[in-house]
């Protein structure tokens, strides 16, 4: 139960933006049973939190710390206080019913409609943070930049704009003959030509680069484990990304090109299902992180032909789903960094969460995989100063969970309270407010 406590009654459960955004600014203080501290690892008991507009200014235990006389008292007995999380590889743009010919079907403006029914039921599932890796005519840079306005309720987004890529290759549409002469707004061949995809996107709003390194599941004609980009294109690319100050997520399922693309200085590795020794080892000096959708495969062969995934697709699928899995434990004992990605879009958004039952099966701590969805990635995107953890200065992106979160992490495929930018926007547990 969760008792709210204030001198002005404040409409949560209502779920009205006008109410939220209304006492942006006031004062918050959250009471629970438990703290995740992710940058310690540790659990803290009967934690307070005070959150003054929409930063975390202090964090201490109950009855240490003086409340303020005009606060907002938001009591989680009960619960576990946790960060926001974090999902490094969504499109939300895209629908998991519309998958293969299909997308045919679909154009910019009902992709970005998508968008914003699918950036609520995200925040709703808990998380508060999302990078958007790949969407057709900067729709997701219309997206974030509509939930910034406040216009469109959702997670805080760092997007890529169009996935960048060759000539027939992943990132590009393979599905209609010659004569339609149809090429995806992302093809670029040669270093040059990936530069100046790099200088189109951010000119258009992109704070991420995303590129296709190899081949992938779900795209027409491409064979998933082939390397597409030279070493020479992907260095110009990343070179030139990094130049301007982002970060570089390369999609790469096969070896060769999971290696090239960490020689060329990557930033983390999409799927990375392919891994053998050398590159596990090359991940680890190059300190590249690892972003791997371990739980889609069972939406794919599960629910994929009914979506319209072609059986080219299925097949492919067949193949890399168990090798993924197993390259996910090996690079995990061998200390490389890991950051959560669901890849949701080919599977349900809001179902993001699912995906941490499966890292824990397949060999992390209950921690380790919050940790992933936590602090990691707010370091990959580098605002691990702002973003990540409940600390002093940082942004307040609050969870409220079942205190038997570490005991069973599948609580966190339904949680009760969320709480973005200092703001309440979820609670579905029943109010008391005095």
């Amino acid at each position: 139960m969760i008792k709210i406590t204030k001198h002005l009654i404040i409409g949560l459960s209502s779920f009205c933006l006008f109410h939220s955004f209304a006492f942006a600014d006031s004062i918050k203080v959250l009471k629970a049973d438990k703290l995740i501290s992710v940058s310690d690892g540790k659990v803290y008991q009967k934690p307070v939190v005070i959150v003054t507009d929409n930063v975390i200014t202090q964090v201490g235990q109950q009855g240490d710390i003086s409340i303020p006389t005009d606060a907002t008292v938001i009591d989680l007995s009960g619960h576990t206080l946790m960060p926001g999380l974090m999902d490094m590889h969504v499109h939300l743009t895209s629908d998991a019913n519309i998958h293969g010919y299909k997308r045919l079907q679909r154009d910019t403006s009902r992709a970005a409609i998508t968008g914003v029914v699918k950036a609520k039921r995200t925040l709703m599932a808990g998380f508060t943070t999302v990078r958007n890796v790949g969407a057709p005519n900067y729709a997701d840079v219309a997206l974030r930049n509509a939930i910034n306005d406040g216009d469109v309720l959702g997670p805080r987004m760092f997007v890529s704009g169009p996935s960048i890529g060759v000539t027939g290759g992943h990132c590009d549409n393979n599905l209609l003959p010659f004569e339609y002469a149809v090429t995806s707004e992302g093809v670029a061949d040669g270093p040059w030509a990936m530069k100046a995809k790099v200088r189109q996107n951010i000119k258009y709003g992109a704070d991420v680069i995303k590129f296709c390194a190899t081949g992938g599941v779900l795209s027409k004609g491409t064979k998933v484990g082939a390397q597409q980009l030279t070493f020479e294109e992907m260095k110009a690319l990343i070179d030139e990304a990094h130049l301007r100050g982002l970060t570089v997520a390369a999609h790469a399922h096969g070896t060769e090109g999971i290696k090239t693309a960490i020689q060329a200085g990557v930033d983390s590795v999409e799927h990375g299902s392919f891994l053998d020794e050398e590159t596990i080892a090359l991940a680890v000096k190059h300190g590249t992180y690892l972003s791997m959708d371990i739980y889609v495969t069972e939406y794919i062969l599960g629910e994929g032909e009914k979506a319209g995934i072609l059986e080219e697709s299925l097949a492919k699928e067949r193949t890399v789903g168990k090798r993924q899995r197993e390259s996910f434990t090996n690079a995990l004992k061998a200390g490389v960094k890991m950051v959560f990605g669901s890849d949701a879009g080919v599977y349900p958004h809001g179902d993001n969460g699912k995906q941490f039952a499966r890292m824990v099966q397949f060999g992390m701590t209950p921690m380790q995989a919050i940790q992933s969805a936590t602090i990691a990635p707010a370091t990959l995107i580098k605002k691990e100063t702002t973003l990540g953890s409940i600390d002093v200065g940082k942004v307040a992106d609050i969870l409220a969970v079942s205190n038997d979160v570490l005991n069973d992490i599948s609580v966190l495929e339904n949680i009760p309270f969320v709480m973005k930018d200092g703001i309440v926007v979820k609670d579905y547990i029943e109010n008391t407010v005095e």
